[in-house]
């Protein structure tokens, strides 16, 4: 039974929470969080007890492993000081808001020998696991071309776009993952970014982008983000290959489709949440976490997976920005 705190108590915070607190390998042991009663409030939910200050959490002897969801720039942070103190640790994305604090801490990030894996869902959700492993099978040959779409239901507050390091640090970082989880590395970043919303035009982000990817293998992959869709959670990724192609489809509540004098197939909306959508993935990230612990076994996401996908958001900040596609050398 591995015994785990939280640190953040906010809206990934209550995800980590809940999905520890109903695996069977684990135990929400405590949850920290200095602002007003939220980790209080939290570990109440689950019978874990609670703290304001992480030093708590790294010094406390119950604890085997920390998951940490505070905000993003104390991510390198209470990653090294959880490293440091001998407990395993499950990082929130982005490992930070600009590379230059990654290279700041560079070297201590490559001292770490505790397990680090960083949160990077997308790669355990069964429908995305499934097109990848059907890829590496080699089932529709070289992969040729790669398109993900991912739109939100409705934007965050402005408040939290301000802070939240840009649309492709907060909402593409997944994706620039997923796309080098199926393509490996990647050598060109073109980024159009679109202001549709006046509120966060203001705050200098996009609200959708569309970014287009150049692997090393000539391969190439197409992301589509919006930060809204009427639709509800819009996740959807095919990959084309040159003997065939795949197709994972967005998830309803129900596969029910209707047919009247109206309507012929309407089927219920997406769904509306991410952790409605993603609930496996984050089910199944933490049992390869657990998994990884316990056998001593390098995590299936890394450090190194964390810095290449900041690197490559900085790029698609740059090219949105100048209009100009980048080359990662």
């Amino acid at each position: 039974m591995l015994r785990i705190a939280v640190i953040g108590a906010g809206r990934i915070g209550h995800v980590h929470a809940k999905t520890i607190a109903a695996h069977p390998q684990a135990e929400l042991a405590l949850v920290c969080d200095p602002m007003g009663a939220a980790a209080e409030d939290l570990a109440a939910l689950y019978g874990a007890r609670s703290c304001k200050e992480a030093d708590e959490v790294f010094a406390d002897p119950d604890v085997d492993a920390v998951v940490v969801g505070s905000p993003t720039p104390l991510h390198i942070p209470h990653l090294l000081a959880a490293a440091k103190a001998g407990k395993a640790v499950l990082c929130e994305k982005p490992i930070a808001l600009d590379m230059k604090d990654v290279e700041a801490a560079r070297a201590e990030l490559d001292a770490v020998t505790t397990p680090v894996m960083f949160g990077f869902n997308r790669r355990f959700d069964p429908s995305f696991a499934a097109a990848r492993a059907t890829v590496a099978d080699g089932r529709i040959g070289a992969l040729e071309q790669l398109t993900i779409i991912s739109r939100d239901p409705a934007a965050p507050p402005v408040e939290y776009i301000k802070v939240s390091g840009g649309i492709f640090r907060d909402m593409t970082i997944h994706d620039f993952d997923m796309a080098r989880f199926f393509l490996g590395d990647i050598v060109e970043v073109h980024a159009v970014g679109q202001n549709l919303d006046e509120d966060i035009k203001a705050t200098g982000d996009f609200d959708a982008a569309v970014v287009t990817l150049k692997a090393a293998s000539g391969a190439v992959a197409t992301i589509i983000n919006n930060r809204h869709c009427a639709s509800g959670y819009d996740q959807r990724l095919e990959a084309s290959g040159r003997d065939g192609a795949l197709f994972a489809e967005n998830i309803r509540a129900t596969t029910v489709r209707l047919s009247n004098a109206e309507v012929t197939d309407a089927q219920e909306p997406y769904l509306d949440f991410f952790l409605e959508r993603y609930a496996d993935a984050y089910r199944l990230e933490l049992s390869a976490f657990i998994e990884a612990v316990e056998a001593g076994t390098a995590p299936p996401t890394s450090i190194d997976d964390a810095i290449k996908a900041l690197r490559l958001a900085e790029a698609a900040t740059t090219s949105a920005q100048s209009g100009q596609p980048v080359r990662l050398d």
